[in-house]
């Protein structure tokens, strides 16, 4: 990682922090530091992509190849937000086994990429020489010093088994043509229904084993705060006992927090409803949210089109020449003018999970409520992989057909593991004349809008503690990774 330091005004200190390691993508952080502490921040996603582009004057069915190429590591949320767009376009539904094998798909992507980030991404920030008169360095080191930690070497076993999902319903990951918009192509036979539940049992009693230390249904029912106070004391063995640890320690439940406004798009769709659903979290209360409310602002953005924000039906993605102003390539998303919070934490405090809202209610959006709610979330999410399994039926059909209409325009709305992802489709002449899409991370880490309000992640670095002989300050990566940032859907 480098930084480069200058003066920023009378008492306050410059410090661009970047390219940061261990982030998928490009990212650089401009702080301005004062008494020992970020005043204000300035987050830039400093690559331009254009995938939006080059969807357009394509066939809508193309969608499908090219969206998921937009990330190596959650190509099956693009995949599916394309598939959700043409489907509405089509006016399709996709059949029981079509819904919950995709429903298993995206699962399986979303847990395994929150186990690589607690354990490859996250966690090895406390193995640092930094931390070495820590009580609970040693065990930290141990367990998650990069190219040694034995739980690292753990969570790849977990990975790896998990991945064999997409291999018996995807047939390849990433960039799997398996989900479409009336269901799968592939069908599972009774017996792979028994090789996936051996398969989630075989990561289950990893988890259970390295991670937590007990059965994910304890996991899965923390109700309060309290609990994990009594776990840190004397509960279960596990990586999640020593994250509880380090946290208390470093008070990580105090930094990082931003506006507190959460946004999910709902995941996991069933006939009863989402596993998770949609809706926002503002001033600790749960409501539903209208997409005809979003809208982009582009007025920091390295693009045209900067009069006034636009909604992603009437969005455009160009980059413009002249740019004097512009800081970055990610636009601004806002809910009814304002920034919006995505991820696990979103999608666990708007479905009510008691823990998380009662997280919350303590202490807000932070870098500790991060952390827990995406283990809470994987922690609940196979257990209802689990029992997807079980009621797929093999004998049943697999996919819908439907016919494309020469023209016509839908949004397909999912949950990526970083949170809402949405893909906006116009189709004229049969043909895409519009592709627009907001990332979870383009939420996260949007820049100021037209009237100067930070983005989340500008928000939740003001404050950050900065010590004198740091160059590369532990506090702002703690709270960069908090959100587990995916840059290159940031940019597209």
């Amino acid at each position: 990682m480098s930084e480069a330091q200058g003066s920023a005004g009378e008492g306050v200190t410059r410090l661009i922090v970047g390219p940061f390691n261990r982030v998928e993508g490009d990212l650089e952080v401009r702080l301005d530091i004062a008494n020992g502490a970020v005043a204000q921040a300035h987050v830039s996603s400093p690559l331009f992509r254009g995938f939006e582009r080059i969807l357009e004057g394509r066939d809508p069915m193309d969608a499908l190849v090219i969206a998921p190429r937009i990330c190596g590591i959650c190509s099956v949320s693009q995949s599916q937000a394309a598939a959700l767009a043409l489907a509405g376009l089509q006016g399709l539904v996709p059949t029981w086994n079509g819904r919950i094998a995709t429903n298993l798909i995206v699962a399986t992507e979303n847990v395994a990429d929150h186990l690589t980030h607690f354990h490859l991404f996250f966690m090895p920030d406390f193995a640092r020489a930094a931390y070495a008169g820590r009580p609970w360095f040693a065990k930290a080191e141990a367990r998650f010093k990069a190219g040694r930690g034995t739980s690292a070497r753990r969570l790849l076993e977990a990975r790896a088994t998990l991945l064999h999902v997409l291999g018996l319903l995807a047939g390849r990951w990433p960039h799997t043509l398996a989900i479409q918009p009336g269901g799968v192509t592939k069908r599972a036979e009774s017996r792979d229904k028994v090789r996936l539940l051996a398969t989630l049992g075989a990561v289950r009693a990893i988890l259970e084993d390295q991670l937590f230390g007990t059965k994910l249904e304890q996991v899965a029912a923390l109700t309060e705060r309290a609990e994990l106070d009594a776990w840190r004391a004397g509960g279960p063995d596990g990586d999640f006992r020593l994250f509880l640890e380090i946290a208390a320690d470093l008070e990580l439940a105090y930094q990082g927090r931003a506006y507190d406004r959460f946004l999910s798009y709902g995941a996991y769709p069933a006939q009863e409803g989402a596993l998770y659903p949609a809706g926002v979290h503002v001033a600790g209360q749960a409501g539903g949210f209208d997409p005809t409310d979003i809208a982009e602002d582009h007025t920091f953005s390295r693009m045209e089109a900067r009069a006034h924000p636009h909604h992603p039906f009437q969005g455009s993605t160009v980059p413009d020449a002249a740019d004097e102003i512009g800081y970055t390539w990610c636009k601004a998303p806002r809910l009814n003018g304002l920034p919006f919070e995505t991820g696990a934490l979103a999608r666990q405090v708007i479905d009510g999970q008691p823990l998380i809202r009662d997280l919350v209610a303590w202490a807000g959006g932070n870098v500790f409520s991060r952390v827990i709610a995406r283990l809470v979330e994987s922690a609940r999410t196979l257990i209802a992989m689990e029992a997807w399994v079980r009621a797929l039926e093999p004998e049943g059909s697999w996919c819908a057909q439907g016919q494309m209409p020469d023209r016509g325009r839908f949004a397909g709305l999912t949950e990526a593991a970083r949170g809402a992802l949405g893909h906006w489709v116009e189709v004229e002449g049969g043909k895409i004349s519009r592709y627009q899409i907001i990332a979870p991370t383009t939420w996260n880490f949007s820049p100021r809008d037209a009237a100067g309000m930070p983005g989340p992640l500008e928000a939740a670095l003001v404050g950050a503690i900065v010590r004198p002989d740091e160059t590369t300050p532990l506090s702002v990566q703690h709270i960069v990774r908090s959100f587990d940032p995916c840059m290159v859907c940031t940019v597209h």
